[in-house]
């Protein structure tokens, strides 16, 4: 059983969609609707989609988060080391032995072997 808030339980293994409510929509105990098998209609659930796959052990979303929040600075790692002029890298470099050419380029084939060009996110 999955709590969705507000007293509603629902079995786990009869849950097949999730959609967060956004907009003027949301507020005063609507977060998400939740499609339960055999209920034409969703449900409406006063906890988000994140807290409710959490409850159904989906520890993976928890995994995805953070590499959702890796690869977000891996982004931010080519931005700004592709802002750094030649001349403070050379500078930095020689000082500290940092490469921010080589920095920047392994972030960004890093980034690009992530990049399937599909939009893989839940909603």
């Amino acid at each position: 059983m999955v709590f969705l808030g507000f007293g509603k339980y629902v079995r786990a293994d009869r849950i097949y969609a999730l959609e967060p409510i956004l907009g003027e929509e949301r507020g005063g105990g609507r977060r998400t609707l939740v499609w339960v098998e055999g209920i034409p209609e969703p449900l409406v659930a006063s906890r988000t989609e994140r807290t409710i796959l959490q409850d159904m052990g989906e520890d993976a979303l928890i995994a995805a988060s953070t590499l959702d929040d890796a690869l977000a600075l891996i982004g931010r790692v080519v931005e700004d080391t592709e802002r750094i002029g030649p001349l403070l890298a050379r500078s930095i470099k020689a000082e500290s032995g940092v490469d921010f050419k080589e920095l920047g380029k392994t972030a960004s084939d890093l980034l690009e072997r992530t990049t399937s060009g599909e939009d893989q996110r839940l909603f």
